[in-house]
């Protein structure tokens, strides 16, 4: 038997770092997991835990990291985990850090205290590191971006057959939960910077397009991002369609003048796609869940 890929570490590291500034405070709220590769044939093969740096420690690692470095973005975090762990291990050769990061909003309050805070309702800002020692690959990313428009959609002039019996229609609201991932050129940036931008565009795009298919609209988004930011190379999206289908009023006596709609969580339509930079490669996994 030949052992094939392998990888070890410690999932899904919930931290909270505070930084206390008088009576203003602020928070990072992560999700941290470390995933490592190198020298381990002998612990599979014999037992043996010669090579193995303990997944308790890369736990305490990520702790111990909030409160000597900071927490200044999710991605630098992650570029310095990795490169600690590569380098700091002869036996391990690659480091992989994912990272969600969860948003709290500012309670503003009369006086000079600044230290309460609600969990916003927003998506999920997420990261992906990777380090070889050489090589960087960073991907950046959020889930759970839900929006909406409710009009300046239709979808028409599409394929039917027996089983078809989607009406076509000139006026749809068109709601999804954004899923996107996109790769850095570089691992040196304004990681918060780019995240807003990135994110400013995904939401302009979509408002801004008139929709003639979701897929359009996705190219669209993905396109916004590659034109106005430089350092990336390419984008993944993943677009749940959540359909809303208008009600029938009529047996109540009533018209439903696109008013009144039932929202439908499943099943649901997924487009998904990538689109690149002119010579970029695609290194974005299809299946977004294997990030």
């Amino acid at each position: 038997m030949i052992l094939g890929q392998n990888q070890y570490g410690k999932a899904e590291n919930r931290i909270v770092r505070i930084t206390r500034e008088g009576s203003t405070h602020h928070i990072k709220d992560l999700n941290v997991s470390v995933a490592l590769t190198g020298d381990m044939t002998d612990v599979h093969l014999s037992g043996s835990n010669a090579n193995v740096l303990t997944t308790d420690t890369t736990k305490n690692t990520v702790f111990a990291f909030a409160k000597e470095h900071g927490i200044a973005s999710a991605e630098e975090f992650g570029i310095l985990l990795a490169r600690h762990f590569v380098t700091g291990q002869p036996t391990i050769h690659s480091a992989r850090i994912r990272i969600e990061e969860y948003a709290w909003e500012r309670i503003e309050t009369p006086g000079p205290k600044r230290h309460s805070f609600v969990r916003e309702g927003r998506e999920t800002r997420t990261a992906q590191i990777r380090f070889d020692g050489t090589d960087w690959e960073i991907v950046s990313g959020l889930k759970d971006l839900t929006v909406l428009n409710s009009t300046d959609s239709e979808f028409t002039g599409y394929v039917k057959d027996r089983y078809t019996t989607l009406p076509e229609t000139r006026d749809r609201v068109l709601a999804t939960q954004v899923h996107a991932r996109w790769r850095h050129s570089t691992h040196e940036a304004d990681w918060d910077s780019s995240y807003r931008q990135a994110r400013e565009h995904l939401l302009a795009a979509f408002a801004d397009t008139y929709s003639l298919s979701l897929q359009q609209t996705l190219h669209r988004m993905g396109s916004r991002v590659l034109e106005n930011g430089p350092g990336i190379e390419e984008i993944r999206l993943s677009l749940p369609n959540r359909h809303h289908f208008l009600v029938d009023l009529e047996p109540f006596g009533l018209k439903n003048d696109n008013e009144v709609y039932y929202a439908a969580d499943r099943p649901y339509g997924l487009i998904e796609a990538t689109i690149l930079r002119d010579g970029a490669e695609a290194r974005i996994p299809v299946d977004m869940t294997n990030l």
